[in-house]
């Protein structure tokens, strides 16, 4: 019987550790300055701020399936499977939420105070 070597992952935690942590900096830093150029533009329906939480937060939710759940060492096929059904499932429940949310404010937006 061969004994497998151990092979530290240390290094790649603390690399996954930074990239997660700048990625959720940079959110809070944006969701409390909220910069004019991207919170009061609009973009495909809604302010590219939103879409660049959107979009990070599916940058995090990728390094966290794929390293933290070890999708990196399962087979092509099993990857496939796992990460691109979260993708599709998460893009089509954003436009659920962009598009109800749009609507609600149409019709709501008046009798409110945002």
């Amino acid at each position: 019987m061969t004994a497998h070597a151990h092979t530290s992952h240390t290094k790649l935690i603390w690399k996954v550790f930074i990239i997660l942590s700048v990625i959720t900096i940079v959110e809070v830093v944006l969701g409390i300055a909220k910069p004019d150029i991207l919170h009061l533009t609009q973009l495909l329906g809604t302010s590219p701020l939103n879409l660049l939480f959107i979009l990070l937060t599916l940058v995090k939710a990728y390094y966290i399936t794929w390293f933290f759940m070890h999708m990196a060492d399962e087979k092509k096929n099993l990857r496939r499977a796992v990460v691109w059904t979260a993708v599709f499932l998460i893009c089509y429940l954003v436009a659920l939420l962009l598009i109800e949310g749009a609507y609600l404010h149409e019709v709501l937006g008046s009798l409110t105070r945002w």
